[in-house]
């Protein structure tokens, strides 16, 4: 029996080969083919827009800061920061008025990010712009009653307003759906709990629910600036001098087509990519409390709702 118990622990075979102290990794030669692969094939496309003449490098380094460029180029960003702080603003009041007990506050914000949210911003930068074909002058009155003051519609709305207004109202729609749903993941007791201490609606979206449901709305509210210093372009068919029209006008005399769309396409790559970091960075300051253990994880999540509740206490 012990001669049986003997051949059945040691099998035919040499004993250091199965030894698992001498296994190693596998080299893997898959994945070292697989880059090499691709850094040669990018080596060759990069070699081949670097040595095509037909791109034009010259002319995108003489034109790339050029003063009209530059010009266009800060349109674009001071756009993209004006209707990105309207759009935050404006869907923030759309998004508590959407989730609003209140049965026609909840449906006017339905209705406004139904509308918005399902035509394309295009349509309705075109639309602000031929507004005066719709409503040659803008009065303010009583409904069916007498006016009091009124403009013409086409000394109010210019590109810029209408800009201003088409990307502003279309990027609040979206806003409004980004910042409902952050407010949404924030736990229902915490605001029974605000309630319970005497705290009004209004105080605890702004110092308890709004801070913890920044870390849900961050991160794609960092992808809608994004897209809207890539919106900004859509302007041009109005007559906005943005960074996209600034370089069609040069094209337009010179007939550099192509370099000068990569003068836009480079600019546009610089600004998202910084746009790309300073999200990361807040990203990662807002969900600095999940990187943490257990119990400081817990403390650090409870504190907002504790330390408000104890003010409105006093």
């Amino acid at each position: 029996m012990s001669s049986n118990a003997g051949n059945i622990a040691s099998p035919s075979g040499d004993a250091s080969e199965r030894d698992v102290a001498n296994a190693h990794t596998p080299f893997p030669k898959g994945r070292v083919a697989a880059w090499i692969a691709t850094l040669l094939i990018a080596a060759y496309c990069g070699w081949s827009v670097a040595h095509n003449e037909n791109f034009g490098w010259h002319v995108v380094a003489q034109y790339f800061f050029d003063p009209v460029v530059i010009s266009g180029l800060y349109v674009s960003l001071g756009l993209t920061v004006v209707a990105m702080a309207l759009g935050i603003a404006f869907g923030l009041l759309l998004a508590i008025a959407r989730m609003s007990k209140d049965r026609l506050a909840s449906s006017l914000a339905s209705l406004f990010i139904w509308f918005f949210r399902g035509t394309p911003l295009l349509v309705q930068l075109i639309f602000w712009y031929n507004l005066s074909t719709l409503f040659p002058t803008l009065s303010i009155g009583i409904p069916f009653g007498p006016t009091f003051v009124s403009w013409d519609t086409n000394s109010v709305i210019s590109p810029m307003t209408a800009a201003i207004a088409g990307l502003a109202l279309n990027e609040a729609a979206y806003m409004a759906e980004i910042i409902r749903g952050g407010l949404l993941s924030v736990d229902r007791g915490q605001f029974e709990t605000a309630e319970a201490f005497g705290m009004t609606r209004i105080r605890a979206l702004r110092r308890i629910i709004i801070p913890q449901a920044m870390r849900s709305i961050v991160p794609p509210t960092g992808n809608q600036l994004i897209s809207m210093i890539k919106a900004t372009s859509l302007v041009s068919v109005i007559a906005m001098a943005d960074l996209l029209y600034s370089v069609q006008s040069i094209y337009n005399r010179t007939f550099e087509v192509v370099p000068m769309l990569l003068v836009a396409v480079i600019w546009y790559l610089l600004i998202t990519s910084v746009l790309n970091i300073g999200q990361s960075y807040i990203e990662r300051y807002y969900s600095r409390a999940d990187r943490r253990t257990g119990g400081t994880k817990v403390a650090t999540e409870s504190a907002p709702a504790l330390v408000p509740a104890q003010e409105a206490g006093q």
